[in-house]
């Protein structure tokens, strides 16, 4: 912002300065001088000013700063010599950075005789005070042309001479402002470039200018080494660049020159701290003789600016005036969270500087200081955010409400308001002098009736009112505080020690409560103690017994504490429990055990934890005590709660265990956090329930938690009984189970213990709670987590039969163990075991023999051989057992042999009914994959002597082998062939490979072609087998064979071979039709070339008559409407190699007649693809089964010729495909009875096919191009 004055030249001349804004107040109009120019100037004096900040400028500054956008200010002073800038004046803010010369002269007389010469006189006294920066404005009305009408001169001449005069090397000095009181285009775009001329040279101007301030400010930095440097005078130039750029609005850099005259302070102190002084800081070590505090309410204080200028400013003064700046620049800003952040930085650096520089204060002036200056933070933050804002930011206060509070509670114990007594004569004068220091309020602050002034003034004024006031602050702090807990409560030690002093000790444990927990979260270990120790007192004055005993118990135990104060508190309790003995009818006070003694672990002996009915088990406990002397207990219990419910060997200890039968618990330090406050990791237990018909199946498996009350519970959710430092009575609720384990007059020494209990009842426990007796005292361990439990059970034998193998195979002597787990029942003599024999497994066993057997002891880990005796009859194997103690295990093992059923024929335990065997039966042709019975599933009864009830054994055998068939045809001859897969993980040598038919009497002759007797097959191989089939008499309807073949284990030296058996049947055997196909070249052609069309001749031939093999009607859909005199035939010329085109018609229907060797030729046309050896195309016979008497129309009259009935016959798309044959037909059958033909594949070998794997030889195509070529 500039400002514009004028002074008198003559009437024509109006000479102007622009200097910065807001340095003086705006000056009102110009005295008239020139009516004309006066009232010009007056009408464009407010325009002007408004419309020159409208528009933004760039700002370029040196030494690479970034530039800037800003709107520049100006103010408009009438031109004075005095207010030149002299040398060595280091004003910034009244520095006139550009001068204006207006002139509304449009003669040239008036010009040559006045107004050249008033000109050369301004510039002069510019030029002699080294202003380079001025313009000239012609100001050109209609008015002033009317007047000087006859000797008016152009207006380019008289601007020309104008710049002739004074701007030969500065055009752009002249500026011409045409009619700017009238509304035409020519005077908005004069007005509009006067704007812009104007803008240009004031930024150029300032700029240069503040350029070289910033220089002369940085020379005055370098010489602060020098004698005689002062930092008051330092900080008023700094200062000055301050303010320019505030009033440029660039409140950063502004900031910026703040914080490094806080720095450069900051280092000087500091530098005197260290014995390097500087002679100005004299002036701010003398005594401190006010502390008013901060005041924020002004932007400026001029009276502490007008303090340090003079340099008699305190170094309160100094920090408060230059914090009240850089409040004022943040708040501009939009971080007014910053301010209290500082606010606090500024309070403990000034009590740190003073310390430093030695200045003497007041005792109790610093803490009047430190908490006005915090309620005026706060009040400035509070005006310039809304309530929104504060509550989300309430943690940024926190520290200020916090200071603030501590400082007003060491006045209440300087002045003597926190006292039981009041205060005394010397407390009365000590705070006549505080509020002496005060001063008179501000003027600001005289009607705000919560001003910081009158806060204090009244809270020192009486016990009442400043416990009033504290009451205030405190209810304040849990508000700020809310989004910090940990802060809120690190201050409630401090509150209560208020209290505690006034004699008011039930207010005091509430805060020392709270801080309590904040230590115990934290962990800090120190504060911990001594703030259980202010809780103790506090409750023994109130008298809480039960309270007091417990925090004596965490006391005792605490090892920041000395011997001699740990023996103390336990004396405490051992006192009290003497006591109460005495006492008739007292009741029992429970207090928690995590502080007097901790469980380290527990030990079961035998280490399974778990033991049958009759034998011992023995809990070891290992306490350790952690109390300073030897404690006698009266009684220690472990509680359980028992079920009856078997455990079973799943009774075990399910958790970590260090070693075998020890279960360890976490420690903790009692002194902290004692175990049970910590928060516990999850105690998890598997869960399994198996099937009650089958113990061997699972039913379902899980997981549980145990103890989800201390894994699940959130830290500050609120007291609980595992907190014993709760205010209320800790009522610990004792679980008196259903068993006890109990031992009397025990003693606890300092450090480890053990105790032992023993229970020997059937059923599961879990140990639940630990509860020590002393006197009418009693220490109760409410949860003992991990969750520990051990099994007293009564187990049920169990039979169990397992291969010794991974897989038994079917067919081979397999050998299986069989296992019986006494459990509770002891086997005497004459006990057996009876297996119901079956024929699909016998038991290999001679009908009288003896095996041997083993008797094994789990729990004592020894076993011992005995001899148990096999007796077999017709339908029973009786095994009888030695005699087995309880909770024993007998092993024996057993050899069985599992029949191979036959390949086609399925068993009679696979489950199929009838229907689904005759589909099995029907499927077996050669395209039938390998065999379906792949393992077979056994189920073996046995009777046990301890059980009325039959036990199942299922066994699972694999068969080792899988076949398959197939029928192979050449021409009339016929051949079958049999695969052998090895499908097991064991090699087998194969002898005598047999195929048998199984009619009676020999109709066929089978002759093998299988050159070896005896094969090797390996794992995941096959072996192949061929037999030559011939007919003796006339050919049967289905063969019905046998492949039959043994095997042994290739590994065994003397092999045992065992039979396998396959059986399956053919059907509809014999060679119905032949088959031929030639490929005719073009005509003309010797040879098919590719490209060019040739024709596929396909011959049919019947080789026997209808009555052998398709009179009768088939049971697949022929009816007695068919007539069996013709059999209609489709064929299907189709190429999958992609080699030719098939022409016009690619199938169709055919008619053979019912004679023997009737034959019928189809020709197809094709086209070659390609050239080379090809592969002749795919041809497809089907039969084609009309269902409708109407289906004769599909084919011509058989009285045609043949190349008639070959030219007429059915387009292939008018015969229904066949995989939709059967869906239509069906559909329409539903609909009207319409029935459809359909196609029935033969059966393969009932057709041959002679060309079958044919190639013809197909030329390139001859290349009839001509190629011309000219030789020269």
């Amino acid at each position: 912002m500039c400002c514009l004055s004028h002074c008198y030249s003559f009437l024509s001349l109006y000479p102007l300065s622009l200097l910065p804004p807001a340095t003086v107040p705006p000056p009102p109009p110009p005295p008239l001088i020139s009516p004309s120019l006066t009232a010009l100037f007056s009408s464009l004096y407010t325009p002007l000013a408004q419309q020159l900040p409208r528009e933004p400028v760039e700002w370029r500054r040196s030494y690479g700063r970034a530039p800037k956008t800003i709107h520049l200010e100006a103010n408009f002073i009438q031109f004075k010599e005095e207010f030149l800038p002299k040398e060595g004046n280091k004003a910034l803010l009244t520095f006139p950075f550009l001068h204006i010369y207006w002139t509304d002269c449009c003669d040239t007389g008036v010009y040559k005789a006045h107004v050249r010469d008033d000109i050369m006189r301004w510039h002069g006294t510019l030029r002699l005070h080294g202003s380079a920066d001025w313009v000239i404005i012609v100001a050109e009305t209609s008015n002033a042309k009317k007047k000087s009408k006859t000797n008016i001169l152009p207006r380019s001449t008289l601007v020309d001479r104008i710049r002739n005069d004074f701007c030969n090397k500065q055009n752009d000095r002249c500026v011409v402002l045409l009619d700017p009181l009238k509304d035409s285009s020519r005077s908005r775009e004069s007005w509009g470039a006067l704007l812009l001329k104007l803008r240009t040279l004031l930024l150029k101007s300032f700029t240069q200018n503040l350029g070289r301030f910033e220089d002369d400010m940085r020379k005055l930095r370098e010489k602060r080494n020098l004698p005689g440097w002062s930092f008051c005078e330092y900080f008023m130039v700094q200062e000055e660049l301050a303010f320019v750029f505030e009033m440029l609005q660039q409140f950063e850099d502004a900031l910026v020159q703040y914080d490094e005259l806080d720095a450069l302070f900051t280092q000087y102190v500091l530098n005197y701290g260290a014995g390097d002084g500087a002679n100005w800081l004299g002036p701010f070590c003398s005594p401190v003789n006010s502390w008013t505090g901060l005041l924020l309410r002004r932007p400026i204080d001029m009276e502490s600016r007008a303090a340090i200028r003079r340099g008699e400013a305190s170094l309160l003064e100094l920090r408060s005036y230059l914090f009240c700046r850089q409040c004022t620049l943040l708040i501009f800003l939009g971080r007014p969270w910053e301010v209290t952040q500082r606010a606090l930085e500024l309070m403990h650096s000034c009590v740190q500087e003073l310390c430093l520089l030695e200045v003497p204060v007041v005792e109790g002036a610093l803490d009047c200081w430190v908490f006005m200056s915090c309620l005026e933070v706060l009040h400035r933050i509070e005006g310039c955010c809304d309530l929104a804002q504060l509550e989300a930011n309430r943690s940024h206060t926190v520290g200020l409400w916090a200071y603030a509070t501590d400082k007003l509670k060491s006045l209440g114990y300087l002045c003597g308001l926190v006292s039981e007594n009041g205060p005394q004569s010397e407390e009365l004068n000590r705070t006549v002098d505080l509020l002496a220091g005060l001063g008179d309020e501000k003027p600001e602050t005289v009607h705000s009736l919560q001003s910081p002034y009158k806060k204090l003034k009244q809270a020192l004024s009486s016990v009442e009112a400043f416990e009033r006031h504290y009451l205030v602050s405190l209810a304040m702090k849990p508000g700020f505080l809310r989004g910090d807990s940990l802060s809120a409560r690190f201050y409630r030690r401090r509150d209560g020690n208020v209290f505690q002093r006034k004699g008011d000790p039930g207010r005091a444990e509430v805060f020392l409560q709270d801080a309590l927990r904040s230590y115990l979260s934290e962990g800090w270990s120190l504060l911990v103690t001594h703030t259980r120790k202010q809780m103790a007192e506090c409750q023994k004055r109130m008298g809480r017994t039960e309270d007091y005993l417990q925090t004596s118990v965490l006391l005792a135990s605490d090892a920041n504490l000395t011997i001699e104060e740990r023996k103390h508190f336990c004396q405490e309790i051992l006192i009290f429990a003497n006591r109460s003995t005495d006492i008739k009818g007292k009741h029992n006070t429970y207090l928690l055990m995590n502080a007097f003694a901790q469980l380290m672990q527990v030990q079961f002996r035998p280490s399974t934890a778990v033991v049958h009915s009759g034998a011992a088990l023995q809990v070891e406990l290992h306490l350790r005590s952690l109390m300073p002397v030897a404690v006698h207990l009266e009684q220690l219990a472990v509680s359980v709660h028992f079920s009856l419910k078997q455990g079973g060997t799943d009774g075990k200890a399910r958790e970590t265990q260090s070693r075998p039968g020890t279960v360890l618990f976490p420690l903790g330090n009692s002194s902290v956090i004692p175990p049970s406050w910590a928060v516990a990791g999850p105690s998890l237990v598997e869960v399994q329930d198996h099937s009650p018909s089958d113990p061997r199946i699972l039913s379902s498996a899980g997981v549980v938690c145990n103890n989800t009350h201390l894994v699940m519970r959130h830290n500050d959710s609120g007291p609980s009984t595992d907190m014993p430092s709760r205010v209320s009575p800790v009522h610990v609720a004792v679980d008196n189970g259903v068993q006890m384990l109990k031992t009397r007059d025990v003693t606890l020494l300092p450090g480890n213990n053990s105790i032992a209990f023993s229970s020997q009842e059937p059923g599961t426990y879990k140990l639940c709670q630990l509860c020590a007796t002393v006197g009418h005292i009693q220490l109760v361990l409410p949860h003992i987590s991990p969750l520990v439990q051990y099994d007293v059970y009564s187990q049920d034998p169990l039979l169990s039969v397992e291969p010794l193998t991974d897989t038994l195979l079917a067919g081979l002597p397999q050998r299986a163990k069989v296992r019986l787990e006494t459990g509770h029942y002891t086997v005497k003599k004459g006990d057996a075991l009876q297996l119901s024999n079956i024929d699909t497994m016998p038991i290999l066993t001679a009908p009288s023999s003896c095996f041997s057997a083993a008797i094994l002891d789990s729990t004592e880990g020894w076993s011992r051989d005995c001899l148990l005796s096999i007796h077999s009859s017709e339908k029973v194997t009786r095994i009888s057992l030695p005699p087995t103690p309880s909770h024993h295990v007998l092993e024996f093992q057993l050899e069985m042999l599992c029949v191979i059923p036959l390949g086609c024929d399925p068993p009679e335990d696979l489950g199929l009914n009838e229907g689904a065997r005759h589909r099995l039966r029907r499927s077996s042709h050669p395209n039938e994959p390998m065999a379906i019975i792949t393992q077979r599933a056994v189920e073996m009864s046995v009777d046990c002597p301890w059980s009325i009830y039959t036990t199942p054994i299922f066994l699972t055998f694999h068969i080792p082998f899988k076949a398959r068939h197939q029928l192979l045809s050449a021409g009339k001859r016929k051949y079958i062939q049999v695969c052998l897969q090895n499908v097991s993980g064991v090699n087998f040598r194969l002898t005598d490979l047999r195929l048998t038919e199984t009619q009676q009497g020999p109709s066929l002759k089978l002759q093998s072609l299988n050159a070896k007797t005896q094969q090797l097959v390996c794992s995941q191989q096959s072996v192949y087998c061929v037999w030559d089939v011939g007919w003796k008499e006339d050919k049967p309807a289905c063969l019905q064979c046998v492949f039959s073949a043994n095997f042994a284990p290739a590994s065994e030296k003397d092999p045992a071979f065992h039979p396998f058996n396959y059986e399956f049947q053919l059907e509809r055997v014999m060679t119905l039709y032949t088959m031929r196909a030639e490929i005719l070249p073009a005509a003309g052609e010797q040879h098919c070339r590719s490209g060019v069309l040739c024709g596929l001749e396909m011959s049919i031939t019947r080789l026997v008559v209808p009555d052998d093999d398709e009179g009768k009607a088939d049971e697949e859909g022929q009816t007695e409407e068919f007539p069996t005199t013709n059999t209609k035939l489709m064929y299907k010329v189709t190429d999958s190699s992609g080699s030719w085109a098939v022409c016009g018609r690619s199938s169709g229907l055919v008619s053979m007649p019912a004679d023997a060797n009737a034959n019928h030729r189809v020709q197809v046309e094709l086209m070659p693809l390609f050239s080379g050896h090809l592969p002749f195309p795919n041809v497809n016979v089907f039969q084609y089964l009309p269902n409708s008497a109407s289906s004769d129309s599909c084919v011509e009259n058989n009285a045609l010729p043949l190349p008639v009935l070959l030219d007429d016959q059915v387009d292939a798309a008018s015969v229904p495909r066949l995989g939709s044959v059967r869906r239509t037909a069906t559909g329409e059958q539903r609909s009207g009875g319409l029935h459809m033909p359909r196609l029935e594949p033969f059966r393969p070998g009932q057709v041959f096919n002679h060309s079958q794997g044919r190639q013809v030889l197909v030329l390139p195509s001859v290349d009839q191009h001509v190629l011309e070529m000219n030789a020269t």
